[in-house]
């Protein structure tokens, strides 16, 4: 069965850092429910507590307050840093959440990727993979009804359980991130579990994606299962405008210093010198700088690496001014979600087929008109024969 292609954002969030941080909170929410508006599928909201440009710090909260401005649209935590957190509250949380919005939360884990989170809490960035695995077992179990001791060297439970059951059955979807290493999908293979490919528009990430999918796919073999890739998600940068010129130098705005703030963090993208940041980025198809033919090209592109993909998720930035974002989003959903969506194949097979039949159609229309003319003509002309007329004033009048 041919898997229906979702549509989202992944929401770090990204944003310059001599903005007003409270505005930029409320530009976050005002793009979520503009998505929602728009028709988007899905949004996860990240979680980050050092570094500068990444925003929220509990993505639990955002999607609290987005749940009530919105309608349809599901919101995912992009993700839950696990080792930063006992497993009880997480889950605590999450099933909170999931009856608040009636189902609409996700829960995306991962191990945090800051290494300046982790040693401000004191952790060793070598255990959070590992962590991660731990915290998530515990959580699962949690879901399921389970009570829960155990202890281990970051965290100790003792006959805990979960103060109510999920609203979702049997409980909210999950997905592990998964970058450029294989552990995410070692895991989403061993737990049944969705992929969140975080790195999937970068060179290196869309280079693994076949790879740990196959891992993802091979370990839920082991297990008695297979993957459904419909919980499968890709996320890449894009911005869009009506012409590639027109979306590069919308782009100049800032893609310059999230690359600045990306290589802060750990050296990764090494631009020439002397090179033309957006054109370079372009070039190296790291991510989509053009139209929404550019978008859609890229989409295809990555179907061609893996031939199953349950949702593409925009990476939210502020490559562009926020208008100009704003815009963006406006013509994915115009035209690149109706493409894949095939919303308007109906209408554009009816357009060929009355091209293909233009001349016979014309003849009938035609053939038509003059009947009706005809007819009239004669109708009016035995009226006169039996002397009948109708005057301007529409009554009938005898000749006589």
């Amino acid at each position: 069965m041919t898997v229906r292609l979702r549509h989202g954002i992944f929401m770090a969030p990204f944003h310059k850092m001599d903005e007003n941080p409270t505005l930029l909170f409320q530009q976050d929410m005002q793009l979520i429910e503009l998505l929602d508006t728009l028709g988007f599928h899905e949004a996860w909201i990240g979680e980050h507590h050092s570094a500068g440009m990444e925003t929220i710090s509990s993505p639990e909260l955002f999607i609290a307050a987005a749940a009530e401005r919105t309608k349809n649209i599901r919101l995912g935590t992009g993700v839950v840093s696990l080792p930063y957190h006992n497993p009880l509250m997480v889950a605590d949380r999450i099933v909170q959440l999931d009856h608040m919005t009636r189902g609409r939360v996700m829960f995306g884990v991962g191990p945090g990727l800051l290494a300046s989170d982790a040693l401000m809490l004191g952790i060793d960035p070598s255990v959070q993979r590992d962590r991660m695995a731990e915290g998530l077992d515990v959580i699962l179990r949690l879901f399921q009804g389970e009570v829960v001791t155990e202890s281990t060297d970051w965290y100790t439970l003792v006959e805990a359980s979960l103060h109510l059951p999920p609203y979702s059955d049997p409980y909210p979807e999950v997905c592990v991130a998964s970058a450029v290493t294989p552990s995410g999908g070692r895991l989403a293979g061993r737990y049944d579990l969705g992929m969140l490919c975080v790195a999937a528009g970068e060179n290196a990430g869309f280079n693994a994606l076949d790879v740990n999918w196959r891992i993802a796919n091979e370990v839920a073999t082991e297990h008695g299962r297979t993957m459904d890739p419909s919980r499968l998600r890709l996320v890449v940068g894009m911005h869009l405008a009506e012409t590639r010129e027109k979306a590069m130098e919308q782009a100049r705005y800032g893609l310059q210093e999230q690359i600045d703030y990306l290589n802060n963090n750990m050296p990764r993208i090494s631009i020439p010198d002397g090179a033309d940041t957006v054109e370079w980025y372009v070039e190296q198809g790291i991510g989509v700088i053009g139209t929404p033919d550019d978008a859609i090209a890229r989409i295809e592109r990555l179907y061609q690496k893996t031939p199953e993909i349950g949702a593409i998720l925009l990476n939210a930035h502020d490559w562009a001014n926020w208008a100009d974002t704003k815009h963006s989003y406006e013509l994915y959903a115009r035209y690149v979600i109706p493409h894949f969506e095939g919303y308007n194949k109906p209408r554009q097979d009816s357009y060929r087929w009355v091209t293909a039949h233009q001349s016979e159609l014309t003849e009938k229309r035609t053939t038509a008109a003059k009947a009706m003319f005809a007819k009239h003509e004669a109708e009016w002309a035995e009226k006169r024969d039996a002397g009948t007329s109708r005057p301007a004033d529409g009554k009938e009048s005898t000749f006589g």
